[in-house]
């Protein structure tokens, strides 16, 4: 007998699955462009305006003469991007922004991940105790707890020093010392969001994977470095670049800790060293400029993270 049933209704009772694509609901591929609307409403104004003035300064001869009143405004181009490029100095803060940054990550990252790793094999009361203590840290303005550090390694009445029965000793007279310091409570305010990030991301990988590893006979280093690593892997990538962008533009810690920049400056970074252009040095174009620098790499860090977040999704 032939049958008459039509051959989608054959396809389903055969288990076949369809290879006709989806149907799109008309417009809904600008459904999310929607939905964003209303944030970008209010955040776009918020950034654009100041990234105008900033780069409109960038290109102006602006100084206190200017602000006075005194001497008119005029446009010089391109020429403070000239200046900031030839200086020895700019080159050689960012030089060590990059360096200070990337030590900054690096510990970070360490404390971060083995806190994680901790957090899986401890007690659940442990882990609470834990999380708070960190959220704790992280919550904490960035001026509350560069003040808290800057007491407990005071040089006379600081507790470290006499811990330790080193007697006076200043912390942040030599350049490497005080960028440890600085570093360490970088570190201490950002390694909370990378170990929840890591602990949520080792949560989600599958137990029947890691003992699979464990009965092939892989050790748990094994287990974690060959199973657990690459699967984390695009979490760790998109954790690495919201550190580098947090710890690039690091100014607070930099600026109360070492008073400005440390001794002649040995310990600026480019925030720091914006901020002494524009208002110790009053060249306001100047400080300008870098700002727009370091916007300019913010935004290819930025366009280097989307694009990891959408790897992740899948999407690209």
């Amino acid at each position: 007998m032939v049958s008459t049933a039509p051959p989608a209704a054959v396809d389903a009772v055969r288990g076949r699955r369809s290879t006709a694509p989806p149907r799109r609901r008309r417009g809904g591929r600008w459904t999310p462009l929607w939905l964003l609307l209303p944030a970008a409403a209010v955040m776009l104004p918020l950034f654009a305006y100041p990234l105008y003035q900033l780069g409109l300064l960038s290109v102006l001869d602006f100084g206190q003469e200017q602000v006075s009143g005194g001497v008119p405004t005029r446009y010089v181009g391109l020429d403070n991007y000239r200046t900031l490029l030839a200086s020895p100095k700019f080159w050689d803060v960012l030089v060590q922004t990059v360096v200070f940054a990337a030590g900054c990550v690096g510990a970070t990252l360490l404390v971060g991940g083995l806190l994680a790793v901790l957090m899986t094999r401890v007690w659940a009361a442990v882990r609470v105790v834990l999380s708070f203590s960190a959220l704790a840290a992280w919550a904490a303005p960035a001026m509350t707890g560069s003040t808290v550090w800057m007491f407990l390694f005071d040089t006379n009445l600081g507790l470290v020093n006499h811990a330790l029965g080193l007697g006076p000793h200043n912390w942040t007279y030599g350049k490497l010392s005080a960028f440890a310091l600085v570093g360490a409570v970088v570190v201490w305010h950002s390694f909370p969001f990378v170990m929840i990030t890591l602990y949520a991301g080792m949560q989600s990988v599958p137990g029947e994977v890691l003992e699979a590893a464990t009965l092939d006979g892989a050790s748990a280093l094994t287990a974690f470095r060959r199973v657990t690593l690459p699967l984390l892997r695009p979490l760790v990538t998109i954790v690495v670049i919201q550190s580098v962008i947090w710890d690039f533009k690091v100014f607070t810690q930099v600026y109360v800790m070492t008073g400005g920049g440390g001794i002649a400056g040995q310990n600026l970074v480019l925030n720091v060293y914006a901020y002494e252009q524009a208002f110790a040095a009053s060249d306001y174009s100047l400080g300008a400029a870098i700002g727009v620098v370091m916007s300019l790499v913010l935004l290819v860090l930025t366009v280097v993270y989307v694009r990891a977040l959408h790897r992740r999704d899948g999407r690209l």
